[in-house]
């Protein structure tokens, strides 16, 4: 009877650096998994169960309103931020696992890093720099509830 050794995953050469990157991004997909749960629900019961007229209610008067307030802004850009680093980190977790060639694995982290991180800047700058009454637009173009300037 033979015996085969099975080979350690290439995660476990990372694991024996001084920081063990791999533990810190499981330990972050779960606190940011349970954190996400609560955020989602809450968003979707805010915008689709408590407000009046469910999802016909939401335009973009109901996110202007919303956004103006900075709760709404902390929370949904935590949602944002939350969620995309998740995604992201799954995705890193799955390209390590099965890209075999060192290259191509290099070339689609970057690829992720890069796309990552301009998705969570615009993101974030749409949520805190929006305006729905731009100063000198013209008024017809602006939403009903704008005050014609």
């Amino acid at each position: 009877m033979t015996t085969q050794t099975v080979e350690a995953p290439r995660s476990a050469a990372a694991a024996r650096r001084s920081t063990n990157w791999e533990k810190w991004g499981w330990i972050y997909m779960r606190a940011s998994g349970l954190v996400l749960v609560v955020l989602v629900f809450g968003h979707l019961f805010i915008n689709l169960i408590a407000g009046e007229g469910g999802v016909k209610a939401i335009d973009f008067g109901f996110v202007a309103g919303k956004w103006a307030s900075p709760f709404w802004q902390v929370y949904d850009t935590l949602l944002l931020w939350l969620a995309l680093v998740h995604g992201s980190n799954g995705m890193r977790t799955i390209v390590n696992d099965y890209v075999a060639s060192p290259t191509v694995r290099r070339v689609l982290l970057g690829a992720l890093v890069v796309s990552s991180a301009v998705l969570l800047l615009l993101g974030t700058l749409v949520v805190w720099t929006f305006d729905p009454c731009p100063a000198g637009a013209p008024a017809d173009l602006l939403p009903s509830f704008c005050p014609a300037g």
